[in-house]
């Protein structure tokens, strides 16, 4: 039930005098999300007008959003930036109630069934192939052709229920598997796409954000075509149609944080081509946060 306080302000929601609303919508926010059952409960129970539902809606989406900023602002200051809770806070954003406690029983079922196929003796190919195999074969995990830049590609829920993804969020998955298996294999940012490289031993600090020593890059993955296994060459002659240049960074794994960024990067390119100002906006803010320097 509603404190007299909360009752109160609720109450003033739709107050016509724009200061009023102000003062209390900014009161309402220092609840933070713990009042968005509550709000949500008042807008269905309650016959208020539509000033009152518009507003509402609006208090209770940039509550969700400064949730969303202030986790993944907390998710960057951690010593891990565990990728899994990376992709489930950009998740989030789209997807405020999903239930994240599913996401994670769906993850770990799949990781459980990687592990029961692996053992000791698997060469590093061995290894790659039961992860193509349990995530490719037998879940069905596909790169989505025909909708390639829709946003629903980038969002860890679609990628689930849907089996179907870009490379990045299938690579990111890809990634949190292997890593929680302790495989050493990482994300590349490859430009226009995006895959992944095994190395001979795990080599990047994530709290420091460099390579701790040289490591050898054995082979590459490519996530959005069932994990197919590259050389170098075939990078570098994507590069060459591309017309790049063959840029060390082009090759060399990159941090779960270049991860996060990437694929708010990409949620910004396909939110301008739908023409949606007010996520672009957002998704910005949210990259800026992570692609700031501390101090």
């Amino acid at each position: 039930m509603y404190s007299n306080e909360v009752n109160a302000l609720i109450s003033l929601i739709e107050d016509p005098d724009e200061s009023i609303y102000k003062q209390v919508s900014s009161e309402l926010k220092n609840y933070g999300e713990s009042i968005i059952p509550q709000l949500e409960q008042y807008w269905e129970l309650q016959d208020f007008g539509p000033l009152f539902q518009t507003r509402l809606e609006e208090l209770i989406s940039t509550i969700q959003y400064e949730g969303v900023y202030n986790r993944l602002k907390a998710w960057k200051n951690t010593e891990e930036k565990d990728l899994l809770e990376g992709a489930l806070i950009i998740n989030k954003y789209q997807y405020p109630a999903y239930d994240e406690f599913e996401l994670k029983r769906s993850v770990s079922k799949i990781r459980q069934d990687i592990w029961l196929e692996l053992n000791d003796n698997l060469t590093a190919f061995e290894q790659v192939r039961v992860l193509n195999h349990i995530l490719f074969t037998h879940y069905g995990f596909k790169g989505n052709r025909d909708n390639y830049h829709q946003p629903q590609n980038s969002f860890l829920a679609d990628l689930v229920t849907s089996k179907s993804g870009n490379p990045l969020s299938l690579g990111l998955l890809y990634t949190y598997l292997a890593h929680s298996l302790d495989l050493p294999i990482h994300g590349v940012n490859l430009p226009s796409h995006f895959i992944l490289c095994y190395l001979d031993h795990h080599p990047f600090d994530e709290e420091l954000g460099v390579f701790k020593d040289e490591s050898e890059v054995l082979f590459y993955i490519n996530p959005f075509n069932a994990g197919t296994i590259l050389q170098k060459e075939e990078i570098d002659e994507f590069l060459q149609k591309q017309n790049l240049p063959q840029d060390e960074r082009f090759y060399r794994p990159c941090s779960n944080m270049e991860m996060i960024a990437r694929m708010l990067n990409n949620l910004i390119h396909a939110y301008i081509a739908a023409s949606n100002d007010e996520k672009v906006r957002e998704l910005r803010a949210l990259q800026s946060l992570l692609l700031e320097r501390e101090g």
